[in-house]
């Protein structure tokens, strides 16, 4: 797999997409020594199971442990620290991972008791966990959503997580943006993993999960931030920590230069285990919504772009949008999808990013 590389695999079962994506990326090449300590980072900041939106399904670790142990590599940890105010033992228990570590014989470590020391990350003193440090090849697994401060939480804030929790109130005084760049010039992103199966719409805590049915591997965490938010319907410019990272020299910040491959096209709805559950304003923006069998990602696109538009431009729009392959050679006045092209307007793309059916759907307006 290639630096500027992001590979997308969709469906419904999450540890087979881990295992192809592993597979497709020559994730074994990529670590190369077998006797390597390899860490997985998922985000399992509250002790909220995956569907709600809010953590990391941990079918998608599974999928990679059991590549791994496969490959012959077995020195393999789990390691993890809950917001403060949460307790990460619990999100173990919660969210599946004990139960997982059993299972695979892997190590669980929960970074909220870990030790830390302070380190220069170019220009600004940061405490990271030993175990984080201790780790050779780091695989990052966050999930893709919203967050109320920094409106996005991928691959680059989920090194969070690693940092004791005297950091991470001392980074919320700072105000996040600043010290999320800073602390990836020391941490570890050797192989990015998403999970974007039901990331939530706008709240790191979940609670309204946006099931899109997906997961994407990169190699370069800024520019695997700055597709997400393109995905999510958001300029990267709107996420400050994306362009600090770059300008550190962690990545590239320009979407436009990810080479996209996807492994397999958008399917049927996604049910991954107990399905995502939207909440109410997933279901209040889907009123705008005509879907006749829409793939998730698609529709996913359009409600994370309907959530970027307020309430003024939202009630602009004439008559609902056209989205699905039920659609598929119907006339119509305004459809998302390569399955609406026979409309008047149609925003192309299997599926579009959110940033452009925002685009199409205020061109439409104007």
């Amino acid at each position: 797999m290639e630096k500027n590389e992001i590979l997308v695999v969709y469906g419904v079962h999450p540890a087979e997409m881990a295992g192809k994506i592993a597979e497709e990326a020559r994730l074994a090449e990529l670590i190369g020594d077998k006797k390597k300590r390899i860490g997985l980072k998922p985000n399992l900041v509250v002790a909220r199971p995956a569907e709600e939106g809010a953590t990391t399904h941990p079918e998608i670790a599974a999928g990679l442990i059991d590549y791994l142990q496969k490959n012959g590599f077995t020195n393999i940890v789990i390691l993890e620290g809950s917001w403060v105010g949460d307790n990460t033992q619990d999100a173990f228990r919660n969210c599946g991972y004990a139960e997982l570590a059993r299972q695979k014989k892997v190590e669980l470590i929960d970074t909220q008791l870990d030790k830390a020391k302070p380190y220069d990350c170019k220009g600004m003193k940061i405490e990271i966990c030993d175990s984080a440090r201790a780790v050779e090849f780091m695989i990052n697994l966050p999930v893709m959503k919203g967050h109320c401060q920094t409106l996005l939480t991928c691959a680059l804030k989920n090194n969070k997580g690693i940092i004791p929790d005297r950091e991470k109130r001392r980074f919320h005084s700072l105000g996040l943006h600043k010290p999320i760049a800073h602390l990836n010039t020391a941490v570890r992103n050797d192989f990015i993993l998403v999970d974007g199966i039901c990331g939530d719409l706008d709240f790191e805590e979940g609670g309204n999960p946006v099931p899109a049915g997906r997961i994407f591997a990169a190699r370069d965490p800024v520019l695997c931030d700055a597709w997400a938010a393109e995905q999510m319907g958001y300029a990267v410019s709107e996420i400050p920590y994306i362009g600090l990272a770059e300008k550190l020299g962690l990545g590239v910040g320009d979407p436009k230069k990810a080479a996209v491959r996807e492994l397999n096209q958008p399917g049927g709805a996604a049910k991954v285990g107990k399905a995502a559950q939207p909440g109410g304003k997933v279901r209040e923006l889907a009123q705008y919504v005509e879907e006749a069998e829409a793939c998730s990602a698609c529709y996913a696109a359009l409600i994370f772009a309907l959530s970027r538009m307020d309430r003024n431009e939202l009630a602009r729009l004439k008559g609902k949008i056209a989205i699905g392959q039920g659609f598929r050679g119907k006339k119509g006045v305004l459809g998302v999808g390569r399955c609406t092209q026979g409309f008047t307007a149609s925003c192309p793309g299997c599926p579009p990013s959110g940033a452009e059916v925002l685009g199409f759907l205020r061109e439409q307006m104007n």
